[in-house]
């Protein structure tokens, strides 16, 4: 038996006929892994944080989106694993399909795995699977220190998104309404929706 596509999930979930998403395929690690932020206006506005892991993007909604004030934690509820190619994804998904809304690249860049144990680097996927991993963010408008931590197990898994306290925090603010735009584009969610979520 060969193994499980990580991505069942994500493409049972959508009919890639009717949607301009990515159907994509797992690929090969990059030499610097990546993270991207999408502002997601569905059902709900969230923002979509994303990090590149054995080949796919692990991803997690964050209803509030992320935040440069150390004190803040941020719920983080995971999701399907995406393809690497939905990093570039921005665009209308139709409404009567899965996620329907409109999709923007809020933030993307570059991540380094801060994780350790006796001195010793500690796989991404490994610190995952243990429920805490450290990430150092090289983005556009996140930067810095972040901590992932689980909380909750089982159907109603839950997880922390928190910033450090380095030289890139920030507690005067907010990231998201200072820094709305798109980081391809430089639209606003609005402009590429066609202002369907005024």
């Amino acid at each position: 038996m060969g193994r499980k596509d990580p991505l069942d999930e994500y493409k049972k979930k959508r009919d890639l006929r009717k949607t301009s998403e990515p159907a994509g395929k797992k690929k090969k690690r990059s030499e610097q892994p990546i993270f991207v932020i999408q502002k997601h206006a569905a059902t709900r506005l969230h923002y979509d944080f994303r990090i590149e892991v054995d080949g796919v993007l692990k991803s997690w909604a964050i209803p509030k989106g992320p935040s440069l004030i150390p004190k803040e934690k941020r719920l983080a509820v995971p999701t399907e694993d995406h393809p690497m190619d939905y990093a570039d994804f921005e665009g209308v998904i139709p409404e009567e399909e899965y996620g329907g809304g409109t999709v923007m690249v809020w933030d993307r860049g570059t991540y380094r795995n801060m994780k350790e144990e006796r001195g010793e680097p500690v796989p991404m996927s490994k610190a995952l699977e243990h429920g805490h991993a450290t990430i150092w963010l090289d983005g556009k408008k996140l930067r810095g220190g972040y901590a992932l931590t689980r909380f909750r197990k089982g159907k109603d898994e839950s997880w922390l998104l928190v910033k450090m306290n380095d030289e890139h925090a920030d507690v005067e603010g907010d990231v998201t309404v200072d820094r709305p735009e798109s980081v391809i584009s430089g639209k606003r969610i609005e402009e590429i929706g066609g202002n369907r979520h005024e």
